[in-house]
């Protein structure tokens, strides 16, 4: 498949012509050509050719009336183009500037922007804070306090968190990140086990906010909070009508195993073998539908129908997730030595994903540690620390790998946290 040229506007495209064409005698002045070609390829969505443009222009003409603006857009295109180090530079000396650039506070909420996407959480909570204590009717004042909640979170401040989602919902109804907003506050009660307020915030969703896209995964999250809590058989309704919606939702594969697992615990006969089908006919097969088929056929006591699940695990790809769950599912019910068998077999698979690998690795070093088999979980916990892709996972591998170091020295061990593995990431900030 060939790659498309990237697409430059008519725009753009006359002036880079013009700039090009006309003799020395009559160009226009350089200053306003880089302000030019700053300003339109910033406009066109060219990011690095605006921050070239612009970088001349602020170090060529620093008398030249439009340096704030310079200086702010700057900011813009150096975080766009993933450089958010420098765009706090930017940022910061736009402060600076008399009179400042842009909207009021603007330069100050991007550089909190930049400091958030830098992960300088605190530094980026007080930036936000700023700009709302200057300004809090302001035009930038929404975005501030829902970027300020997001600090929150991440400072695992949750409760400080909801308060922040729920005040910019409350003063800002129309903005349009208030469904953001509110589907997030949701979140963080069901992750502080107040699955009624998160309930009581997803009820009126669709009904408050009809054409966002998100209303969608308010109805997953919904069903999600039913289903591992008091409601399992409302969570199962909530998420049938939300497949039934947005099938090919990014959490469809999710619904269907939650549903599978809610039924495998609270279905009777029939519910069980209507999952049973529904997961065997899933269209491409995935490891969870065959797994959860499996366990499904093993409760209904159908050891055919249990193995024909088994079999349809032919992709490595399909096998080693399938194995994966199945360690996972062995280590929740602290059966250590079938977990370790299960994790040790997605290593045999020819082909597996490296977040399969690693997560596998993680498993097999926890179920050795409860083995108390020291050596066995440091081997499989310093593999995820030195090659795992995901920072969290690795983080998490080196502080278990430290732990059982100092079981090996035969030292005092200190109080550690509980060897359970870090759970996924949510959605990040939009």
């Amino acid at each position: 498949m060939k790659r498309r040229a990237p697409c430059v506007s008519a725009g753009f495209a006359l002036v880079l012509l013009a700039v090009s064409l006309v003799s020395p005698a009559a160009a226009i002045e350089e200053a306003d050509r880089l302000w030019l070609v700053g300003e339109r390829a910033f406009a066109d969505g060219l990011y690095p050719a605006a921050r070239r443009a612009l970088e001349r222009f602020v170090a060529q003409y620093p008398k030249d009336a439009r340096l704030p603006e310079a200086v702010l857009l700057l900011g813009k295109a150096r975080l766009q183009t993933g450089d958010a180090a420098a765009a706090v530079e930017a940022f910061k000396r736009a402060e600076a500037l008399t009179p400042p650039p842009g909207r009021p506070q603007e330069s100050q909420f991007w550089e909190a922007e930049a400091l958030f996407r830098l992960k300088r959480f605190a530094d980026a909570r007080a930036a936000y804070d700023a700009v709302m204590r200057a300004d809090a009717a302001g035009p930038l004042a929404p975005d501030a306090l829902y970027g300020r909640s997001w600090s929150d979170l991440e400072l695992k401040r949750p409760e400080a968190a909801v308060a922040g989602f729920r005040e910019m919902v409350s003063a800002f109804p129309q903005h349009p990140l208030a469904p953001s907003a509110t589907l997030q506050a949701a979140r963080t009660l069901a992750d502080t086990k107040k699955a009624g307020e998160a309930l009581a915030l997803l009820a009126d969703f669709p009904t408050k906010y009809p054409a966002s896209p998100l209303v969608a995964d308010a109805r997953f999250w919904s069903g999600w909070i039913k289903s591992t809590g008091s409601d399992p058989r409302g969570g199962v309704a909530d998420l049938r009508a939300f497949l039934a919606a947005s099938p090919n939702h990014a959490q469809a594969a999710n619904a269907r195993r939650l549903i599978a697992q809610s039924l495998a615990r609270y279905g009777d006969r029939d519910e069980l073998l209507d999952a049973y089908k529904t997961l065997m006919e899933q269209t491409p097969p995935t490891a969870d539908a065959l797994y959860n088929a499996a366990q499904i056929a093993m409760r209904l006591a159908r050891p055919r129908d249990q193995e024909a699940a088994w079999k349809r695990l032919s992709d490595d790809a399909v096998k080693s997730e399938a194995w994966l769950l199945v360690g996972e599912s062995e280590l929740k019910q602290k059966r250590f030595g079938p977990a370790a068998k299960a994790f040790e077999t997605v290593g045999t698979v020819s082909e597996v994903e490296g977040s399969v690998k690693f997560r596998a690795l993680a498993g097999l070093g926890l179920a050795r540690e409860e083995q108390q088999e020291w050596k066995a979980a440091l081997t499989a916990y310093e593999a995820v620390a030195n090659r795992s892709p995901d920072a969290t996972l690795r983080d998490w591998a080196r502080e278990r790998a430290g732990a059982v170091k100092t079981r090996l020295a035969n030292k005092p061990a200190a109080p550690a946290a509980p060897a359970t593995k870090p759970a996924p990431k949510k959605d990040g900030k939009s």
